[in-house]
Formats: structure tokens, sequence, C-alpha cells
């Protein structure tokens, strides 16, 4: 029986996993969920990850099919990981804001205003981005692959300007350019929501993503002693979830998108996690729904396209990423 002769699968209850497992098999697709995903997207996934570890697990993939359940540009770095496969987004309007505050044109411009920069792109953009990029990296190891570049040599951030902030923070050079975008939902956990919710709670710890607006917040409390330093630690998604495992706090205050918190729970069920901002939810990563994800399995939509000279480009970008810094953690 093929795919589509599959009858319809509920999308609620017990035996939706197995119903999504089943037609997955028949279609010879592995189901790849990022860590924002609706719980029950989580729940279902043959595996769950930020995007470096789904890179990964796409490139090795034995799948015919990588059904994609995340926003657009991380389904089209497994196309460029894995051009010889199908890749499927279950929604393929799922857009990213980050990845939408820089276009290759934008890029090629900014290029030509420094001649001879190395330029570094986080992976949250399109694969036309990524073609005109040197390197890319992750909030895992961008300073990792910074650091990996001469001292002398100019370099371009790009697109987040919090991330891109944080590595001239920690890697202290003054010759990163940093491009001025930003993740809408990271952007909106501020500081002033953070230091409230670390003064009513002391005792926490912070699990703050380098993307959000309150990073450099989380710095300061630790740096004036309003929350022990040891407190205080800026982490990728993959990060978070190493440091839940070894966690000896009672609670933690987390700073990064909601969908976060159902790993983070899991990983370490007896530790009380709470949202910094509980609003912190974005709307691309929650269209892939349940629903969504059955019809893309039975009928094979959205199938997700990447030009192949862009793709080729791009692809000597993303392995550079992928052989620099923890081989754990990503965005």
């Amino acid at each position: 029986m093929s795919p589509t002769q599959v009858v319809d699968a509920p999308t609620t209850g017990a035996d939706w996993a197995e119903q999504v497992h089943e037609l997955a098999r028949r279609r010879n697709a592995v189901v790849l969920a990022h860590n924002y995903q609706l719980p029950e997207i989580q729940d279902v996934a043959h595996h769950v990850g930020d995007s470096l570890a789904l890179s990964r697990i796409a490139a090795a993939a034995d799948a015919e099919t990588i059904v994609f359940c995340g926003v657009h540009f991380m389904a089209e770095t497994a196309k460029i990981l894995a051009p010889d496969k199908t890749v499927l987004i279950p929604d393929a309007a799922a857009g990213c804001s980050l990845a939408d505050s820089i276009t290759a044109d934008e890029l090629r411009a900014w290029k030509a205003e420094h001649p001879g920069a190395v330029v570094v792109s986080y992976v949250n953009t399109t694969a036309a981005v990524k073609a005109e990029t040197d390197v890319c990296c992750t909030s895992s190891n961008a300073v990792e692959v910074v650091e990996s570049i001469p001292s002398e040599m100019e370099i371009l951030f790009l697109p987040d300007q919090f991330l891109g902030a944080h590595v001239r923070r920690v890697t202290g050079r003054d010759n990163i350019h940093v491009w001025a975008g930003e993740c809408h939902v990271h952007a909106g956990i501020n500081g002033a929501e953070l230091t409230a919710k670390a003064e009513a709670d002391p005792d926490a710890e912070l699990f703050v993503h380098p993307e959000c607006g309150c990073a450099t917040s989380a710095l300061y409390l630790a740096t004036a002693g309003a929350v022990p330093a040891e407190r205080v630690k800026i982490l990728s998604t993959g990060g978070m979830l190493d440091a839940a495992r070894e966690t000896g706090a009672k609670s933690v205050l987390v700073a990064t998108e909601v969908g976060m918190l159902h790993q983070l729970r899991r990983a370490a069920p007896e530790v009380d996690f709470r949202a910094v901002n509980e609003r912190a939810s974005c709307p691309y990563m929650k269209m892939i729904t349940p629903e969504k994800l059955v019809r893309s399995l039975r009928e094979g939509t959205d199938e997700v396209h990447v030009d192949p000279e862009l793709a080729a480009r791009g692809r000597e970008a993303v392995q550079r990423m992928i052989a620099i810094g923890r081989p754990g953690g990503g965005e």
C-alpha cells in the first residue's frame, strides 16, 4: 500500500504516535522536530533537538525522506546536507523573522564595503545567504568559529545582533562587524522581566539563550552580585539540556522560546523550569500541527527544493560549521 492509500490517522489520542510511525515506515521517512515545536510534535518525532544536531542527523539518515518539523531555513539546511533525499516540511509557510532580517543582496553589498572580510553566518539564514557565507555557526559554536579565524582578519557576523554582541564580548575582538538583525521572539525577552523573576526567586539558576534581548542584563546581574555568577548560564538550546541534567538547583528560570520547556522538564522532571516570558512563543514554529504532519507524511507535502548551485556553495559553509566546536549543541 502506498502512503497515499493509508486511511486517515487520528491526530490525538494514544494511537497517534503509532499511526505517524506507520506512515513514516511506508514512506521510508524520518521525522525530525526542533525543540521549539509543539509538545505533541516533539513526542512523536524520531529525533528532537536543535538545528545543528538535527542537521547532523539529516546528513547521516538512511531514510529516503526527511520530514522536518521546524521552520523553513532548517528544512533548507537539511536539503543542502542531503541533496539526494526528499525533504518535506509540514507547512512551507513556517518562516523565521531572524532569517528574514538579511537577504543575499544585502549581504553582497555589505561584503563589498569590507573586501577580504570573513563572513560568519548564524545557521538561522536562508540558503541564498549561506551561499554567500564562508562559515556558518550556531549559538553553541559561534565563539569557537570566530576564534578559529586569524585575529587580524575582519569578520562580518550576521544576522543576530545579540549573538554577535555575545561573541564579541567573549572573544574580545574589536574587528567584528555585527548585522542588526534579531529574532522577534527572543528580542522580546527583556532585562526587566529577567531581573524581576530573578529577584522573586533568588535561588534559581538562569538559563539564557544568547539571542535574547536580556542576555546582557543576565551578565550584569552576575557582575553586580544580584545573582551568583555560577547561577547565570548563557546557553544554546542543546547546552540548556546538558545543564538541566547536571543542575543541582530546585528551580531554573529559562529565557528562550517556551517550547524548550518541554524537553527540559523531560530531562530533569524534579526541577521547576519556568519561562522568563511565558508569551515568548514563536508563531512560525507552532504552525506545524499534528494534522499537518499527518498530511505531509501521507501526501508528501510540502517538498523543499534548493537550487543545486546555491546548495553546493552553502554546503561548504555548513560543513565547516559542523566540523568546529562542540559536538552536541546547536542554536
